[in-house]
C-alpha cells in the first residue's frame, strides 16, 4: 500500500467500527482521535479502529482490579471453578467466531486459527481443575501440640503483555491461571489483533465473572511502561520481543514485581541420516512456513547431518512448490499474509541480508504478489541452503517464512550447534534410532523438545518456557510453574494449647520436640 493510499484510508477511518478497552466489566468509550487503525493483512485495508491507551487507562484498570480483588480472593474455589466451566463452554461454542476474528486481524489461515483457539481452551480446562492443584500440605505434631501446613495465596493485581501472533492462545496461557488462583488481571494485548481478545472479555462477563476481575487496556509503549511502573501490580508475564521483554523484566523486578518474560527464539531441528525423509520434509516445511513463520516455536533452521541435506532438500522443494499462499479464509490455503506491511518489509530485508552473507538462495519468496489482492501483505516462502553460524540469518529471529538448511558432519557437531546458540526455546530431532533420540533428550540444552514432532508445544496442563535469551525469570508459564508464579506460598506453624494449660515463658529458640 502506498503512502498516499494509506493516508486516504486513515482519514476515512473514524467512520469505521471502534473497539474499546474493557475496564471494570464494561467497554470504555473512546474518541476516534484516540485510536489507531486495524488492517486486514489479506487486503491491506483498514477494517476498524483500536484504542491507544496509556497511563490513565492502565491506572483505571488497576484501580478496578484492586477493588475487585478482596471479593474474588474470598470466593470459594468451587464457585470460581463454576465460572471457568461456564467460560470454557462459551469459548467452545464461539470457537469458529474466535478463529475467524484471528484470521481477519492476523492473516493466518482459518484452520490454523481454529487450532490456536482449541489449544488455548486446553489451558482453560486445566484452570477448571485448579482447586486440586492449590491444595496445601498438612503435617500434624511437628512439635508437642504444634501443627504445620502450607497454603497458596493469590498475589493481588497481576498483568500480562501479549503479542500479535497468537491473540487467543497466548493470553489464554496467562490469565486463566492467574484468575483461578484468586488474582485479578490487567491484560495489554497487541493492538494489531484485538478482535479475539475483545470477544473473550464479553464471554467472561456472560460466564459470570465479577466486574473488575479481568480488564483489557490496548496501547503501545506508554501502556507497557505504565504497567511496569504501577505500584499496585504484583506480577507481570510478558511474551514478545527480546528488547521489550528485557525492559519489562529489568524494570519490573527493580520495582519488586515478579516478572516472567518469554522472548525471541531461533529453533533448530536436527535430522539424522536414518530419519524418514518424507516425514521429515513434511515436518520441516510445516514448521518453517506455518502461520507465515510468525511463531516463536517455528523450526527455522534444519541441521542436516552427513548426507541428509542432499536427500532432504529435493523433497522440501517439491512440497514448497505445492504451497498455496492467499487470504486465510479461502479454503485450501497453506499460508496467509504477513501481519503488517512493515513486517513484510523487515522480512524482505532479512532475505536480502542472507543473500549478501553468501547463503545459497534455493527458493525466493520476495517476488510473490497475490493475483487478486495486490495490496495485501503477502510474501512467498524462502529457502536458503548452506547457512552457517557466521551469518546473521542463523543467529537472529526473522519471524517470517524463511527456512535455512545447515550442514553438520556428525551428531555431536549438530548437538553443539543447537547448544551453542544464544536462544533456547524449542528444538526437535528426526530419527528412527531410539538411542540417538534418548541421548538428544538428555544432552540438548533446550527445554522444549520434539522427537519426530516439529513444533513441540506442550499440552495445556504442562508448563511452557524457554532458556538462555529466550526467557527471563525462573518460572515458566502455565502448568505447575504458572501456579507458582501467580501465588505466594505461605508456611503456617500453629499451636492450640489445651484448655487450662500454658507453657512457661522461655526465650530459647523454638525446637521441634
Amino acid at each position: 500500500m502506498t503512502t498516499e493510499v494509506r493516508a486516504q484510508v486513515e482519514a476515512a477511518a473514524p467512520t469505521l467500527p471502534i473497539l474499546s478497552h474493557w475496564i471494570d466489566g464494561a467497554p470504555v468509550e473512546v474518541l476516534p482521535e484516540q485510536t489507531g487503525p486495524i488492517y486486514n493483512p489479506a487486503t491491506g485495508q483498514v477494517i476498524a479502529r483500536v484504542p491507544r491507551g496509556g497511563a490513565p487507562e492502565v491506572a483505571r484498570a488497576v484501580a478496578a482490579a484492586k477493588a475487585a480483588f478482596p471479593a474474588w480472593r474470598d470466593t470459594p474455589l468451587i464457585a470460581r471453578s463454576q465460572v471457568f466451566f461456564a467460560f470454557r463452554e462459551l469459548m467452545w461454542q464461539h470457537r469458529e467466531e474466535l478463529a475467524a476474528l484471528i484470521t481477519r486481524d492476523h492473516g493466518k489461515t482459518f484452520p490454523d486459527a481454529f487450532a490456536e483457539v482449541t489449544r488455548g481452551i486446553e489451558t482453560v480446562e486445566f484452570a477448571c481443575g485448579l482447586p486440586v492443584q492449590l491444595a496445601g500440605l498438612m503435617t500434624p505434631n511437628v512439635a508437642t501440640g504444634v501443627d504445620a501446613f502450607t497454603l497458596r495465596a493469590p498475589l493481588g493485581v497481576t498483568a500480562g503483555i501479549t503479542p500479535f501472533n497468537f491473540p487467543a492462545m497466548v493470553p489464554l496461557w496467562l490469565y486463566p491461571i492467574a484468575l483461578a488462583c484468586g488474582n485479578t488481571f490487567v491484560l495489554k494485548p497487541s493492538s494489531h489483533t484485538p478482535g479475539a481478545t475483545q470477544l473473550q472479555a464479553e464471554l467472561w462477563q456472560e460466564a459470570g465473572l465479577p466486574a473488575g476481575v479481568f480488564n483489557i487496556v490496548y496501547g503501545g509503549r506508554e501502556a507497557v511502561t505504565a504497567i511496569v511502573e504501577h505500584p499496585d501490580i504484583r506480577a507481570i508475564q510478558f511474551v514478545g520481543s527480546t528488547a521489550v521483554g528485557r525492559y519489562v523484566y529489568e524494570e519490573g523486578t527493580k520495582r519488586g514485581k515478579r516478572v516472567g518474560a518469554f522472548t525471541s527464539a531461533k529453533n533448530a531441528m536436527v535430522v539424522l541420516p536414518d530419519a524418514d525423509m518424507e516425514l521429515t520434509a513434511d515436518a520441516a516445511v510445516a514448521a518453517g512456513y506455518g502461520s507465515a513463520g510468525e511463531r516463536c516455536m517455528a523450526q527455522t533452521l534444519v541441521i542436516a547431518v552427513g548426507d541428509t541435506a542432499e536427500r532432504l532438500r529435493p523433497l522440501m522443494e517439491e512440497r514448497i512448490a505445492r504451497l498455496r499462499v492467499g487470504p486465510g479464509m479461502e479454503p485450501g490455503m497453506d499460508m496467509g499474509p504477513m501481519y503488517t506491511a512493515e513486517h513484510r518489509a523487515s522480512v524482505i530485508r532479512w532475505i536480502d541480508r542472507g543473500c549478501a552473507e553468501g547463503a545459497e538462495l534455493v527458493v525466493d519468496g520476495r517476488p510473490f504478489v497475490h493475483p487478486t489482492n495486490p495490496d495485501g501483505f503477502f510474501l512467498g516462502v524462502t529457502l536458503f541452503d548452506h547457512v552457517t553460524p557466521a551469518m546473521d540469518i542463523y543467529q537472529e529471529e526473522i519471524f517470517g517464512p524463511v527456512l535455512g538448511i545447515v550442514h553438520a558432519q556428525t551428531y555431536d557437531e549438530a548437538l553443539g550447534l543447537v547448544n551453542g546458540h544464544k536462544y533456547a526455546n524449542g528444538t526437535a530431532i528426526f530419527t528412527t534410532d531410539g538411542g540417538a533420540a534418548r541421548r538428544f533428550k538428555l544432552e540438548v540444552d533446550v527445554p522444549m523438545i520434539g522427537v519426530n514432532v516439529p513444533i513441540p508445544v506442550p499440552a495445556g496442563y504442562l508448563s511452557f518456557g524457554g532458556a538462555k535469551e529466550s526467557a527471563l525469570g525462573d518460572l515458566a508459564m502455565r502448568g505447575e510453574d504458572g501456579i507458582r508464579f501467580y501465588t505466594q506460598q505461605k508456611m503456617v506453624t500453629e499451636r492450640w494449647p489445651e484448655p487450662g494449660r500454658r507453657a512457661a515463658l522461655s526465650l530459647v529458640f523454638p525446637g521441634n520436640s
